[in-house]
C-alpha cells in the first residue's frame, strides 16, 4: 500500500509534500515546507509539477482525496504516498 502515517513522515529527511487542498485551506494552516498543489491542478497537470524519480508524500484534510489521486498517479509511473491521517489529524495532534 502506498501510504504512511504522519510520525513515519516527520522522520524522513527533507520529503516533497504536497498540500492537494484549495489554496484558501492551504492559507488556513499546512504542514511546514508542504508546496500546496490543488487536487485538480494536479491531477489535470501532473507532468509539469512531478518528476518520476522523485517521491511525493500526498495530503487533503481526511486522507480520502489523496489516496486517491496517489493511486493515480502512481499508475502514471510516479512515486506517491498519502498521508493517511489527513492535514485535521496532523492538526489535531499538535505534531
Amino acid at each position: 500500500m502506498n501510504e504512511i502515517s504522519i510520525k513515519d513522515l516527520i522522520k524522513l529527511d527533507n520529503p516533497n509534500i504536497i498540500d492537494i487542498r484549495d489554496n484558501y485551506t492551504y492559507n488556513l494552516g499546512h504542514i511546514k515546507n508542504a508546496k500546496n498543489i490543488p487536487y485538480y491542478s494536479l491531477l489535470s497537470n501532473y507532468s509539469i509539477y512531478l518528476n518520476k524519480n522523485d517521491t511525493y508524500y500526498l495530503y487533503c484534510n481526511y486522507g480520502k482525496q489523496s489516496l486517491e489521486i496517489s493511486n493515480r498517479l502512481n499508475l502514471f509511473g510516479y512515486h506517491t504516498f498519502y498521508i493517511k491521517e489527513g492535514y485535521l489529524d496532523f492538526k489535531n495532534k499538535n505534531i
